[in-house]
């Protein structure tokens, strides 16, 4: 978790405050210093730390500098009490970072204080309103975050991934900046590590390519989600095989560390539904819905109120085509639970095919393994067109190397779905595309083993969305 210090005084400090609020993070943690206690709306307190004190008091001021910032922002109206902050600051952190508001022109040579000058800020705006001037970069646009530009870091999920593997809905990448060099993107061409990409799109939906790109190990169901839905249609599943389901899904939230909503619709059996709540808890909620009216309706709204990252349902409610279809537009990964153990799998069973969809889901599958501790086995079918599996088998190869987990890559000239049907302790991943929706009779003749999942139906799988 990345500390963040705020010290803010004035209208342009409560105002930068409130947009901080209002930026979605799961990464930093925000420690707020205001001389006078300001309002502040819908924040969440894990997150956000406020204290009241006169920053000019290097006394005050050494208490909290105690803890080890990435970051400190200091946003203050008074000239003189922002310097004498900035200079407290200094005396006590001589090298931490500090981003400075400055509306005086005082021109800080600090190395390590990067100093922003709001009257530059606003003449830059205003020049976009006169006639016959061309515009610089920074202000193409709107200025509603529809052109962004974002570093790749090294461990990035998107990290040697080849551009035309990337699902681009409603964004696109339209330039790489490398070495100080431009590169026109094309679908061959393969992301780098420290790579400037310049997107274009939807502001809401960049703000979730942002997160996907800055995404590292470790915080799986991000980007999808933050938490995990257990959805039981009493009427659809073996009431016999709840109990069990339950614990399962239990174990999962254990791993994930994430809260967990148990959704009961269609209430049918007393007993099963007080078994069901004895598991409420702070991280587990209870939500039984009486009413069976506008399911899907209400299954949507779920989703987007209790921040789904991860969908888990029974085998039989995933074989129910309309649910399957619902669960499809929910854009959310989805754990299908067998009836098989779930504590005792060791390994991730992937099957590649003659599309590339697996290297769109590479970065949550690399995720998940290193979050339960398993194996990742990729199952190659000699006997298919091998040109795009090789380019498959090279970003896991580099993927591998970045997250210092190992994969093993299985030949096999008969088809992995016989060799699988042998084994016990895999779980079958594989990317979650419209054509799972069909009818399991429509695919009976298929060669195509993403179509083919139901032959391992009796074990457990995570199918994974494409697109964000």
């Amino acid at each position: 978790m990345k500390k963040i210090l705020i010290i803010s005084s004035g209208d342009a400090g409560k105002n930068f405050v409130d947009r901080v609020i209002q930026t979605y993070t799961s990464e930093n943690i925000y420690y707020v210093i205001e001389a006078k206690a300001k309002e502040h709306d819908d924040f969440n307190s894990a997150r956000f730390k406020f204290y009241e004190f006169d920053t000019t008091s290097i006394y005050k001021l050494a208490n909290i500098l105690k803890m080890e910032f990435l970051q400190v922002i200091v946003v203050m109206d008074d000239e003189l009490d922002a310097k004498d902050t900035l200079k407290n600051i200094r005396s006590l952190k001589p090298q931490v970072r500090v981003v400075f508001l400055d509306k005086w022109n005082s021109a800080d040579k600090d190395p390590h204080t990067i100093s922003i000058n709001s009257n530059e800020l606003i003449a830059s705006r205003l020049i976009d309103s006169l006639p016959n001037v061309p515009v610089i970069a920074q202000n193409v646009g709107i200025g509603e975050g529809e052109i962004m530009e974002v570093l790749v870091p090294f461990g990035s999920s998107f990290v040697y991934r080849h551009i035309g593997v990337v699902e681009q809905k409603d964004w696109r990448i339209v330039a790489i900046y490398r070495n100080r060099q431009l590169i026109m993107p094309s679908r061959r061409r393969m992301i780098q590590p420290n790579d400037l990409l310049l997107l274009v799109g939807q502001p809401s939906v960049l703000k979730s390519v942002y997160r996907a790109i800055k995404r590292e190990l470790g915080q799986f169901p991000e980007p999808f989600g933050s938490n995990l839905y257990l959805y039981i249609d009493m009427d659809i599943i073996n009431n016999s095989t709840i109990g069990e389901l339950v614990n399962r899904a239990v174990y999962a939230h254990k791993k994930f560390k994430h809260d967990l909503i148990i959704r009961v619709v269609n209430p049918s059996d007393v007993d099963i539904v007080e078994h069901i709540k004895s598991f409420k808890s702070d991280n587990i909620i209870i939500d039984i819905k009486f009413d069976s009216q506008n399911l899907q309706d209400s299954f949507f709204e779920d989703i987007k109120s209790y921040n789904v990252g991860l969908l888990i349902v029974s085998k039989e409610m995933f074989n129910h085509t309309p649910s399957r279809e619902m669960f499809y537009e929910a854009h959310v990964p989805v754990l299908k639970i067998s009836d098989k153990s779930f504590s005792s799998l060791k390994d991730v069973a992937l099957i590649l095919s003659e599309n590339k969809d697996l290297e769109k889901i590479s970065a949550t599958i690399f995720d998940i393994s290193q979050q339960m501790g398993f194996n990742i086995n990729i199952y190659n079918y000699l006997n298919e067109h091998q040109a795009e599996k090789e380019e498959v088998i090279e970003h896991y190869n580099n993927l591998s190397t970045i997250f210092s987990k190992n994969i093993k890559i299985i030949k096999e000239n008969e088809n992995p779905i016989k060799i699988l049907q042998n084994k016990d302790d895999f779980i079958h991943i594989l990317p979650f595309t419209h054509k799972l929706t069909k009818k399991s009779i429509y695919s009976m003749f298929s060669m195509d083993s993403e179509i083919l999942y139901y032959k391992l139906d009796d074990y457990h799988q995570i199918f994974i969305p494409i697109q964000l």
